[in-house]
C-alpha cells in the first residue's frame, strides 16, 4: 500500500467548466498548479466542492489524469469517490489507482439513506477493491448518512482504511474516536469554521473549501494551530471566519467559487443542477470579501514555501 504524508492543508479542488458547461481541463489544471505554487500541502480532486456528482465517469478520469500530471509528484493527489453504489465506488477507486493518484476519498453512498452495518459495509467493499489508501468522508449534512465513531472503529481492521475527515462540525468525535482506537486512524478536519479546534483535539490535516481563494491564508493557519501558536492562529481565524462559514452551507461550491473568482482564480460557474447565487446572496459573499481584502492581515511566518 502506497504511503500518503497526511499532514498540512488539501483543498477541494473547483472543477472548472465552460461557458457551455462543458469541463475545461485546462482551467482545472491551471487552478491545481496554483494551489501547488501558494504552497497548500496536497490535492483533494473530484469531492463535494469539485462538484463529483456533476461529472460524468470520463470526465473525473481526466480530471483525475489532470491532477496527476500537474502535481508531478510535489504534493499527494486525493480523488473523491462518490457513487450511489459500493460496485461504482469501487469502479472509480480503481480508475484512480490505474491513474497512479496517491489515495481516494470514499463517501458513503450516496441517495441511499443506509442503517450502520450497511455504511460499514459499502467502506469495506471499496477497500476489498483498491490498494491505495483510504480517507473515509463522513458529511452528514450534506449526505445524510452519518459515520459515527462507531461505525469508523468498525473499520479498524481494514488495513488501508488510514484516514477519517469529518465534516459534521462536531469536533468531540475526534476525543471520541481517538479513546476507543488510539491514533489508528489519521483525523483530518473537514469543515473550515471549526478547523483550529479540530487541531487542537488531534487533526493532523484540513481538507479545505476557502483555501482555494485563500491558500496561504489556510496554509498558514493550520500551522500556527498545529504548532500551538494559539494567539497568532485566534486572529487570523477572526479574519478568516466570516469565509470560512461560507463552507457550512448548503450553497458552499457556488460562494467558494465566487470567492476563487474574485481572488482571480478560477471561474464561479457552477454545473447545473447548482446555480449561480441570487442578487442578494451574491452581494452578501462580495460584502463579506470586500471587507477581509481591506482587512487582508500580513501572515506570521510558518516556513510557507511555493513549490515550483
Amino acid at each position: 500500500m502506497a504511503k500518503i504524508g497526511w499532514e498540512g492543508v488539501f483543498p477541494a479542488v473547483t472543477t472548472q467548466f465552460k461557458p457551455n458547461f462543458d469541463l475545461d481541463i485546462d482551467a482545472t489544471a491551471k487552478v491545481m498548479d496554483g494551489l501547488i505554487r501558494d504552497g497548500v500541502s496536497g490535492l483533494i480532486v473530484c469531492g463535494t466542492v469539485g462538484e463529483n456528482t456533476s461529472l460524468s465517469r470520463s470526465e473525473k478520469v481526466a480530471v483525475m489524469e489532470a491532477a496527476k500530471d500537474v502535481a508531478r509528484g510535489r504534493v499527494p493527489v486525493i480523488a473523491g469517490v462518490a457513487e450511489f453504489t459500493t460496485a461504482f465506488a469501487s469502479e472509480v477507486a480503481k480508475e484512480a489507482e490505474r491513474v497512479g493518484l496517491d489515495g481516494v476519498m470514499v463517501m458513503p453512498a450516496l441517495v441511499y439513506s443506509s442503517k450502520p452495518h450497511e455504511t460499514a459495509a459499502h467502506f469495506r467493499g471499496v477497500a476489498k477493491a483498491t490498494s491505495l489508501p483510504i480517507m473515509v468522508y463522513n458529511n452528514p449534512p450534506i449526505y445524510k448518512n452519518d459515520v459515527t465513531p462507531d461505525i469508523l472503529v468498525s473499520l479498524a481492521d481494514c488495513e488501508n482504511v488510514v484516514c477519517f475527515k469529518d465534516s459534521s462540525g462536531d469536533t468531540r468525535r475526534f476525543t471520541d474516536t481517538k479513546n476507543m482506537v488510539g491514533d489508528r486512524f489519521v483525523l483530518f478536519a473537514g469543515l473550515d469554521d471549526v478547523v483550529v479546534e479540530s487541531v487542537m483535539l488531534g487533526a493532523a490535516g484540513w481538507v479545505s473549501g476557502m483555501s482555494n481563494a485563500f491558500p496561504q491564508e489556510g496554509e498558514t493557519l493550520f500551522r500556527l494551530a498545529k504548532a500551538g501558536r494559539y494567539e497568532e492562529a485566534r486572529a487570523l481565524y477572526e479574519w478568516f471566519m466570516p469565509l470560512l462559514h461560507l463552507d457550512a452551507r448548503p450553497d458552499l461550491v457556488q460562494c467558494i467559487k465566487l470567492c476563487e473568482h474574485i481572488m482571480g482564480r478560477g471561474s464561479e460557474l457552477t454545473r447545473p443542477p447548482r446555480l449561480a447565487l441570487g442578487p442578494e446572496e451574491r452581494a452578501a459573499v462580495e460584502a463579506v470579501m470586500g471587507k477581509a481584502l481591506k482587512t487582508r492581515p500580513a501572515l506570521p511566518e510558518v516556513g510557507l514555501k511555493s513549490a515550483a
